[in-house]
Protein backbone atom coordinates (compact mmCIF):
# COMPACT_ATOMS: atom_id res chain seq x y z
CA UNK A 1 0.00 0.00 0.00
CA UNK A 2 1.32 3.73 -0.97
CA UNK A 3 0.24 7.33 -0.63
CA UNK A 4 0.62 9.03 -4.53
CA UNK A 5 0.20 12.74 -5.16
CA UNK A 6 -3.45 13.96 -6.43
CA UNK A 7 -2.77 13.03 -10.08
CA UNK A 8 -6.01 13.10 -12.97
CA UNK A 9 -4.30 9.75 -14.91
CA UNK A 10 -6.17 8.01 -11.93
CA UNK A 11 -9.52 9.91 -12.69
CA UNK A 12 -11.61 7.03 -13.64
CA UNK A 13 -10.55 4.54 -10.74
CA UNK A 14 -11.20 7.27 -8.32
CA UNK A 15 -14.67 7.42 -9.74
CA UNK A 16 -15.60 4.31 -9.57
CA UNK A 17 -14.64 4.10 -6.34
CA UNK A 18 -16.70 7.06 -5.53
CA UNK A 19 -19.54 4.74 -7.16
CA UNK A 20 -18.79 1.74 -5.45
CA UNK A 21 -18.64 3.58 -1.91
CA UNK A 22 -21.47 6.85 -2.28
CA UNK A 23 -23.03 6.02 -5.68
CA UNK A 24 -25.75 4.47 -4.35
CA UNK A 25 -27.39 8.05 -3.21
CA UNK A 26 -24.36 9.78 -4.77
CA UNK A 27 -24.11 9.10 -7.94
CA UNK A 28 -20.77 10.39 -9.33
CA UNK A 29 -20.18 11.73 -13.18
CA UNK A 30 -16.78 11.18 -14.26
CA UNK A 31 -17.41 15.14 -15.90
CA UNK A 32 -18.43 16.50 -12.39
CA UNK A 33 -15.90 14.89 -10.63
CA UNK A 34 -13.71 16.76 -13.18
CA UNK A 35 -15.15 19.71 -12.85
CA UNK A 36 -15.10 19.91 -9.19
CA UNK A 37 -11.91 17.86 -7.82
CA UNK A 38 -9.29 19.01 -10.88
CA UNK A 39 -10.37 22.14 -12.48
CA UNK A 40 -11.50 23.84 -9.48
CA UNK A 41 -8.32 26.01 -8.93
CA UNK A 42 -8.44 26.13 -5.30
CA UNK A 43 -7.70 22.12 -5.00
CA UNK A 44 -4.88 21.71 -2.54
CA UNK A 45 -2.69 19.52 -4.40
CA UNK A 46 -0.52 18.81 -1.89
CA UNK A 47 -3.19 18.10 1.19
CA UNK A 48 -4.99 15.61 -1.26
CA UNK A 49 -3.87 12.24 -1.74
CA UNK A 50 -4.54 9.00 -3.60
CA UNK A 51 -3.90 5.76 -1.66
CA UNK A 52 -2.74 2.44 -4.04
CA UNK A 53 -3.25 -1.05 -3.14
CA UNK A 54 -0.45 -3.44 -3.96
CA UNK A 55 -1.85 -4.33 -6.95
CA UNK A 56 -1.80 -0.63 -8.10
CA UNK A 57 -5.17 -0.08 -7.77
CA UNK A 58 -7.08 2.74 -6.33
CA UNK A 59 -8.62 2.29 -2.51
CA UNK A 60 -8.60 5.38 -1.19
CA UNK A 61 -8.54 9.29 -1.56
CA UNK A 62 -8.93 12.81 0.40
CA UNK A 63 -9.78 16.16 -1.63
CA UNK A 64 -8.54 19.23 0.08
CA UNK A 65 -8.89 22.56 -0.97
CA UNK A 66 -7.76 26.32 0.06
CA UNK A 67 -8.67 29.41 -1.38
CA UNK A 68 -6.84 29.99 -4.14
CA UNK A 69 -7.77 32.31 -7.03
CA UNK A 70 -6.42 35.60 -7.61
CA UNK A 71 -9.82 37.36 -7.55
CA UNK A 72 -11.28 40.71 -6.56
CA UNK A 73 -14.02 38.58 -4.41
CA UNK A 74 -13.85 38.57 -0.83
CA UNK A 75 -13.34 34.70 0.00
CA UNK A 76 -12.35 32.90 3.35
CA UNK A 77 -8.25 32.62 3.15
CA UNK A 78 -7.48 31.35 5.92
CA UNK A 79 -10.03 28.15 5.92
CA UNK A 80 -9.32 24.47 4.56
CA UNK A 81 -11.55 22.35 2.98
CA UNK A 82 -12.13 18.58 3.48
CA UNK A 83 -14.13 18.26 0.20
CA UNK A 84 -14.47 14.65 0.43
CA UNK A 85 -12.83 11.71 2.08
CA UNK A 86 -13.23 7.83 0.66
CA UNK A 87 -11.88 4.61 1.74
CA UNK A 88 -13.48 1.25 0.19
CA UNK A 89 -15.01 -1.09 2.98
CA UNK A 90 -12.91 -3.53 2.75
CA UNK A 91 -9.66 -1.61 3.99
CA UNK A 92 -11.83 0.54 7.06
CA UNK A 93 -11.01 0.30 9.56
CA UNK A 94 -6.99 0.03 9.14
CA UNK A 95 -5.89 3.53 9.68
CA UNK A 96 -5.95 4.76 5.84
CA UNK A 97 -8.53 7.37 6.75
CA UNK A 98 -7.03 8.50 9.90
CA UNK A 99 -3.41 8.90 7.95
CA UNK A 100 -5.07 10.92 5.18
CA UNK A 101 -6.84 12.96 7.55
CA UNK A 102 -3.99 13.77 9.24
CA UNK A 103 -1.81 14.48 6.27
CA UNK A 104 -4.63 17.24 5.22
CA UNK A 105 -4.59 18.51 8.51
CA UNK A 106 -0.79 18.96 8.73
CA UNK A 107 -0.60 20.88 5.52
CA UNK A 108 -3.28 22.99 6.74
CA UNK A 109 -2.00 23.80 9.78
CA UNK A 110 1.58 24.44 8.33
CA UNK A 111 -0.45 27.04 6.13
CA UNK A 112 -1.55 29.04 8.66
CA UNK A 113 -5.38 27.77 8.08
CA UNK A 114 -7.23 28.64 10.99
CA UNK A 115 -10.57 26.34 10.44
CA UNK A 116 -11.48 23.14 8.84
CA UNK A 117 -14.46 22.49 7.26
CA UNK A 118 -16.11 19.40 6.26
CA UNK A 119 -17.55 20.19 2.58
CA UNK A 120 -18.73 23.70 1.45
CA UNK A 121 -15.64 23.83 -0.55
CA UNK A 122 -15.81 26.20 -3.75
CA UNK A 123 -17.26 23.69 -6.20
CA UNK A 124 -17.94 21.20 -3.14
CA UNK A 125 -20.09 18.29 -3.29
CA UNK A 126 -21.59 18.27 -0.30
CA UNK A 127 -22.75 21.32 2.81
CA UNK A 128 -21.68 18.83 5.50
CA UNK A 129 -22.06 15.20 6.04
CA UNK A 130 -24.86 13.22 4.86
CA UNK A 131 -27.17 13.43 7.96
CA UNK A 132 -28.22 9.42 7.64
CA UNK A 133 -24.18 8.45 7.85
CA UNK A 134 -23.51 8.26 11.15
CA UNK A 135 -20.35 6.33 11.53
CA UNK A 136 -18.48 9.27 9.22
CA UNK A 137 -19.85 11.78 11.91
CA UNK A 138 -18.52 9.33 14.81
CA UNK A 139 -15.36 9.12 13.25
CA UNK A 140 -15.11 12.92 12.28
CA UNK A 141 -15.89 13.59 16.09
CA UNK A 142 -13.52 11.51 17.29
CA UNK A 143 -11.24 13.42 15.50
CA UNK A 144 -12.00 16.58 17.12
CA UNK A 145 -14.66 18.01 14.45
CA UNK A 146 -18.04 19.69 15.89
CA UNK A 147 -21.43 19.79 14.33
CA UNK A 148 -22.80 23.24 13.99
CA UNK A 149 -25.64 23.33 11.69
CA UNK A 150 -28.07 21.23 9.48
CA UNK A 151 -28.87 21.86 5.88
CA UNK A 152 -31.31 20.32 3.37
CA UNK A 153 -31.42 19.31 -0.04
CA UNK A 154 -35.39 20.02 -0.97
CA UNK A 155 -37.62 18.52 -4.02
CA UNK A 156 -40.52 18.85 -5.78
CA UNK A 157 -42.24 16.59 -8.77
CA UNK A 158 -44.66 18.63 -10.88
CA UNK A 159 -47.05 16.83 -13.41
CA UNK A 160 -46.85 17.32 -16.83
CA UNK A 161 -49.95 19.07 -16.66
CA UNK A 162 -50.01 21.06 -14.06
CA UNK A 163 -50.23 24.61 -14.77
CA UNK A 164 -47.43 26.76 -14.77
CA UNK A 165 -47.67 29.13 -11.56
CA UNK A 166 -46.61 32.55 -12.85
CA UNK A 167 -45.57 35.06 -10.68
CA UNK A 168 -48.23 37.73 -9.72
CA UNK A 169 -47.01 40.95 -8.96
CA UNK A 170 -47.48 44.86 -10.39
CA UNK A 171 -44.59 46.49 -8.73
CA UNK A 172 -41.62 44.00 -10.25
CA UNK A 173 -41.28 42.17 -13.41
CA UNK A 174 -39.01 39.13 -14.32
CA UNK A 175 -36.82 38.61 -17.08
CA UNK A 176 -34.20 35.95 -17.82
CA UNK A 177 -30.69 37.90 -17.61
CA UNK A 178 -29.73 39.44 -21.33
CA UNK A 179 -25.70 38.92 -21.35
CA UNK A 180 -25.72 42.91 -22.02
CA UNK A 181 -26.71 43.19 -18.63
CA UNK A 182 -23.94 41.68 -17.37
CA UNK A 183 -21.79 44.61 -15.83
CA UNK A 184 -25.01 45.67 -14.05
CA UNK A 185 -25.94 42.31 -12.74
CA UNK A 186 -22.01 41.96 -11.22
CA UNK A 187 -22.26 45.20 -9.88
CA UNK A 188 -25.49 43.97 -8.15
CA UNK A 189 -24.11 40.96 -6.99
CA UNK A 190 -20.90 42.82 -5.69
CA UNK A 191 -23.35 45.38 -3.60
CA UNK A 192 -25.57 43.11 -2.11
CA UNK A 193 -24.48 39.49 -2.20
CA UNK A 194 -20.46 39.57 -1.58
CA UNK A 195 -18.48 36.33 -1.45
CA UNK A 196 -19.43 33.16 -2.57
CA UNK A 197 -22.67 34.09 -4.45
CA UNK A 198 -20.96 37.22 -5.95
CA UNK A 199 -17.40 34.57 -6.85
CA UNK A 200 -20.03 32.25 -8.27
CA UNK A 201 -21.51 34.58 -10.83
CA UNK A 202 -17.98 35.57 -12.00
CA UNK A 203 -17.20 32.14 -12.59
CA UNK A 204 -20.29 31.71 -14.46
CA UNK A 205 -19.60 34.45 -17.43
CA UNK A 206 -15.69 33.52 -17.33
CA UNK A 207 -17.12 29.87 -18.78
CA UNK A 208 -18.80 31.50 -21.04
CA UNK A 209 -22.06 31.95 -19.57
CA UNK A 210 -24.59 33.92 -21.55
CA UNK A 211 -27.20 34.99 -19.24
CA UNK A 212 -29.75 32.13 -19.61
CA UNK A 213 -29.09 30.66 -15.86
CA UNK A 214 -30.35 33.71 -13.81
CA UNK A 215 -34.06 34.99 -13.86
CA UNK A 216 -33.58 38.91 -12.50
CA UNK A 217 -36.48 41.07 -10.74
CA UNK A 218 -35.99 44.64 -11.60
CA UNK A 219 -37.95 47.31 -9.81
CA UNK A 220 -38.54 50.98 -11.72
CA UNK A 221 -36.05 48.96 -13.97
CA UNK A 222 -33.18 48.15 -11.43
CA UNK A 223 -32.33 44.79 -10.61
CA UNK A 224 -33.28 44.25 -7.04
CA UNK A 225 -33.38 40.11 -6.88
CA UNK A 226 -32.07 37.07 -8.97
CA UNK A 227 -32.32 33.39 -8.77
CA UNK A 228 -30.17 30.92 -10.36
CA UNK A 229 -31.49 28.44 -12.36
CA UNK A 230 -30.22 25.12 -13.54
CA UNK A 231 -30.33 22.25 -16.16
CA UNK A 232 -29.11 19.61 -18.00
CA UNK A 233 -27.52 22.60 -21.10
CA UNK A 234 -26.14 24.90 -18.33
CA UNK A 235 -22.66 24.96 -19.10
CA UNK A 236 -21.20 23.31 -16.03
CA UNK A 237 -22.80 20.92 -13.45
CA UNK A 238 -24.03 23.03 -10.70
CA UNK A 239 -24.90 21.42 -7.11
CA UNK A 240 -28.79 21.23 -7.31
CA UNK A 241 -28.13 18.69 -10.29
CA UNK A 242 -25.43 17.00 -9.20
CA UNK A 243 -27.17 13.82 -8.68
CA UNK A 244 -29.34 14.07 -11.94
CA UNK A 245 -28.50 10.55 -12.72
CA UNK A 246 -31.05 9.32 -9.52
CA UNK A 247 -33.69 10.08 -11.93
CA UNK A 248 -34.90 8.93 -15.45
CA UNK A 249 -36.80 12.39 -16.01
CA UNK A 250 -34.61 15.35 -16.63
CA UNK A 251 -33.92 17.80 -13.07
CA UNK A 252 -33.80 21.40 -12.80
CA UNK A 253 -32.32 23.09 -9.72
CA UNK A 254 -33.25 26.30 -8.13
CA UNK A 255 -30.72 28.68 -6.28
CA UNK A 256 -28.92 30.14 -4.78
CA UNK A 257 -31.32 33.75 -5.37
CA UNK A 258 -31.56 36.79 -3.22
CA UNK A 259 -33.63 39.96 -2.82
CA UNK A 260 -31.53 43.38 -1.52
CA UNK A 261 -31.84 43.81 1.29
CA UNK A 262 -33.44 47.17 0.88
CA UNK A 263 -36.23 45.52 -0.81
CA UNK A 264 -36.85 42.76 1.46
CA UNK A 265 -40.14 42.67 3.77
CA UNK A 266 -42.54 42.26 0.66
CA UNK A 267 -42.80 38.83 -0.47
CA UNK A 268 -40.27 39.23 -3.12
CA UNK A 269 -38.16 36.07 -2.31
CA UNK A 270 -41.09 33.84 -2.29
CA UNK A 271 -41.87 35.81 -6.00
CA UNK A 272 -38.19 35.53 -7.60
CA UNK A 273 -38.63 31.62 -6.61
CA UNK A 274 -41.99 31.43 -8.45
CA UNK A 275 -40.79 32.82 -11.40
CA UNK A 276 -37.54 30.54 -11.61
CA UNK A 277 -39.55 27.32 -11.37
CA UNK A 278 -41.98 28.82 -13.88
CA UNK A 279 -39.25 29.02 -16.86
CA UNK A 280 -37.92 25.18 -15.46
CA UNK A 281 -41.21 24.43 -16.12
CA UNK A 282 -41.62 26.22 -19.29
CA UNK A 283 -38.53 24.10 -20.11
CA UNK A 284 -40.50 20.98 -19.91
CA UNK A 285 -38.35 20.35 -16.44
CA UNK A 286 -41.01 18.66 -14.06
CA UNK A 287 -38.81 17.59 -11.01
CA UNK A 288 -36.75 20.40 -9.64
CA UNK A 289 -34.57 20.18 -6.10
CA UNK A 290 -33.43 23.84 -4.33
CA UNK A 291 -29.79 22.47 -2.22
CA UNK A 292 -27.71 23.55 0.30
CA UNK A 293 -30.79 25.25 2.49
CA UNK A 294 -31.90 26.13 5.79
CA UNK A 295 -35.36 27.42 5.07
CA UNK A 296 -37.53 24.24 5.04
CA UNK A 297 -40.40 26.48 6.37
CA UNK A 298 -40.17 28.99 3.23
CA UNK A 299 -39.85 26.37 0.62
CA UNK A 300 -42.62 24.31 1.75
CA UNK A 301 -45.02 27.13 1.15
CA UNK A 302 -44.18 26.17 -2.37
CA UNK A 303 -44.73 22.26 -1.63
CA UNK A 304 -41.22 21.13 -1.38
CA UNK A 305 -39.99 18.51 0.79
CA UNK A 306 -36.64 17.22 2.66
CA UNK A 307 -35.16 15.62 0.28
CA UNK A 308 -31.52 15.00 1.70
CA UNK A 309 -29.98 16.57 5.06
CA UNK A 310 -26.74 17.04 5.72
CA UNK A 311 -24.67 18.14 8.84
CA UNK A 312 -22.25 20.48 8.95
CA UNK A 313 -18.83 20.35 10.92
CA UNK A 314 -16.00 22.15 11.69
CA UNK A 315 -12.13 21.81 13.33
CA UNK A 316 -10.52 24.60 15.48
CA UNK A 317 -6.90 24.39 14.16
CA UNK A 318 -5.11 26.88 16.68
CA UNK A 319 -2.90 27.57 13.84
CA UNK A 320 0.64 28.96 14.42
CA UNK A 321 1.61 32.89 13.90
CA UNK A 322 4.35 34.81 12.89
Amino acid sequence: MKLVKWNAIYLKQLVDLWNKELGTDFPMRTELFEQNSFQDENVSWEGSLIVMNDAEKVIGFIIAKKWQEATSVSMPTSTGWIQVIVVAKKYQNKGIGSRLLAHAEKVFRDEGMGTILLGRDPWHYFPGIPENNAKAKQWFEAKGYKMYVQEHDMIKAYDANEEIEEPNTSDVTFTILAYEEKDEFLTFMNRCFPGRWEYEALKYFEQGGNGREFIVMKKQGNIIGFCRINDSRSLSIAQNVYWAPLFKEELGGIGPLGVDDAERGQGYGLTIVKAGIAELRRRDIYRIVIDWTGLVTFYKKLGYGVWKSYDSYEKSLHARRG
